[in-house]
């Protein structure tokens, strides 16, 4: 996925109100932002933080500027748009990108299914098990190469492992997908301290045969695109802790 504008970097002064970040341009001005992130954002939200805009000149969006990456120190990169994953993902999964999910031919974003819910993807092909892919953004890093999911307490991703529990014991195939929109993750993990309610429905899940799959993005201020597939340990080796 390629940015339809040039990022510009900018310094991070604030991020409030779930939606909006004050930032300082290289020129000086202070703007407001659009942050496309619900969540918590823990460790990508403090003041100082290099970060990169990304402008736009629609006179219907009252913010001219939305908060695409943040840049660390040591060089790589986090894709703080939530909204991301799930484009970049569609163009691998339509150009046969994912290996493990290639010979799938047809696929159809935002099908409805469960208890009024929307599975993010249903891919199908002729003989075969529809599979239901449920995709989830993990930017949260606590430990070297290590990516966590979730950040924050998520009732709404508890349910979606609940709803896939139901496909995969109807006998459908069904996935959770978790996508790493940052470049300095090796291996990919739960943050059971964080929503051990979320853990425990994984849990429940994977008995009831719902897989897993986690791929790493590759990020810099031109585009973010899909990179390789990492692995994804219930309970990480402890020389990534």
């Amino acid at each position: 996925m390629v940015f339809a504008q040039p990022l510009i970097p900018a310094t991070l002064l604030r991020r409030y109100k779930r939606f909006l970040a004050d930032v300082r341009l290289e020129d000086g001005r202070e703007v407001t932002a659009h942050c496309a992130n619900p969540g918590s954002m823990l460790g990508l939200k403090d003041p100082g933080m290099r970060i990169w805009l990304e402008p736009n000149d629609d006179p219907r969006k009252k913010l001219k500027y939305g908060w695409r990456l943040v840049e660390h120190a040591d060089g790589h990169f986090t894709g703080v748009d939530t909204s991301v994953p799930n484009r970049a993902l569609k163009a691998a999964l339509q150009a046969g990108e994912i290996a493990e999910l290639a010979d799938y031919a047809t696929v159809r974003p935002e099908v409805k299914y469960g208890q009024n819910s929307r599975i993010d993807f249903l891919l199908q092909r002729t003989g075969a098990p529809d599979l239901y892919l449920e995709v989830k953004c993990v930017t949260l890093l606590r430990a070297p190469g290590l990516g966590e999911f979730p950040d924050s307490v998520t009732a709404r991703g508890a349910k979606h492992l609940a709803e896939l529990t139901e496909v995969a014991q109807s006998g459908q195939r069904a996935m959770m997908f978790y996508l790493v929109q940052r470049t300095d993750v090796a291996q990919v993990t739960l943050a059971e301290d964080i929503d051990p309610t979320y853990a425990a429905a994984f849990d429940r899940a994977i008995a009831a045969g719902v897989e897993v799959l986690a791929y790493d993005c590759r990020i810099s201020p031109q585009e973010i695109l899909i990179g390789k597939r990492v692995p994804f340990e219930r309970s990480p080796s402890g020389s990534l802790r």
